[in-house]
């Protein structure tokens, strides 16, 4: 196996009964990419992440996590082993604070969980790590604010930050500018490009601005079939993908930053 490949499926197909949702999807996510996986509605996008994660079981094919196939093990065990996905909003807890949320999924990765008994924060590591995710995803200000006050791009920081303080070797995006007012998307923008180098990232977007400017590699999926796959200039080029996947962007309007 190619040591490069941290990530991959084999033939991975999904069908719920007579619909295919995935077809023969065989995709390489190399070690420290920046890979995005795009295609329209209905392309199958969110049911590959939910074979990836675990919490859909696919009907054919395999997942591989470096040399170990993980095609049966379940979601929490994936991401004991380094596999993290941003979170929906509704997972986080609205009356936590982002320095409260990011303290506990830094405690529980050191395995500290146990002392819950402990103010958080007593810890000092525990508490320096906390202080420098704060920075990195922009909540400083929002520090001590309830999450259900924060605003909803800083939501999607903090979704990020809680992720990424699991520290993984692979992250999964699940549209991270999703629903973002567009003031607040640059922020998301730079904090996914600042992303650390040695975790390698496989995002799903509809923003093509943050697509382009942050992937290194792109999958083009539709109809549950990968389409075409190369660097970003290649599938920008491809008079194939703008039939079928940037020309229904256009079509939509400024929604997408066109």
């Amino acid at each position: 196996m190619d040591q490069a490949v941290i990530l991959r499926t084999e033939h991975l197909s999904k069908r719920f009964g007579g619909i295919t949702a995935t077809a023969d999807v065989s995709l390489n996510l190399r070690r420290g990419a920046r890979h995005a996986l795009i295609g329209p509605n209905g392309a199958g996008k969110t049911t590959l992440i939910n074979q990836l994660t675990g919490v859909l079981a696919p009907s054919a094919g395999r997942v591989l996590l470096g040399d170990r196939d993980i095609t049966a093990m379940a979601p929490h065990a994936r991401v004991g082993l380094g596999l993290a996905r941003t979170f929906q909003i509704n997972q986080l807890y609205p009356s936590l604070s982002p320095t409260q949320s990011l303290a506990l999924a830094v405690a529980s990765r050191r395995d500290s969980a146990r002392r819950w008994w402990q103010p958080i924060g007593s810890d000092a590591q525990v508490a320096a790590e906390v202080d420098a995710l704060l920075v990195q995803f922009r909540l400083s200000e929002h520090a001590d604010q309830p999450t259900r006050e924060l605003p909803y791009g800083k939501r999607r920081l903090l979704e990020i930050g809680l992720a990424v303080a699991l520290k993984p070797q692979v992250l999964l995006l699940d549209e991270p500018a999703a629903g973002v007012p567009a003031a607040e998307r640059r922020d998301i923008l730079a904090t996914v490009a600042a992303l650390p180098a040695e975790v390698s990232v496989l995002l799903i977007e509809h923003d093509m601005d943050l697509v382009f400017s942050f992937a290194n590699w792109i999958t083009v999926l539709v109809n549950g079939a990968v389409l075409t796959e190369g660097p970003p200039e290649q599938i920008a080029a491809d008079p194939q993908v703008r039939a079928v996947y940037l020309g229904q962007v256009d079509t939509q309007g400024a929604a997408h930053g066109h």
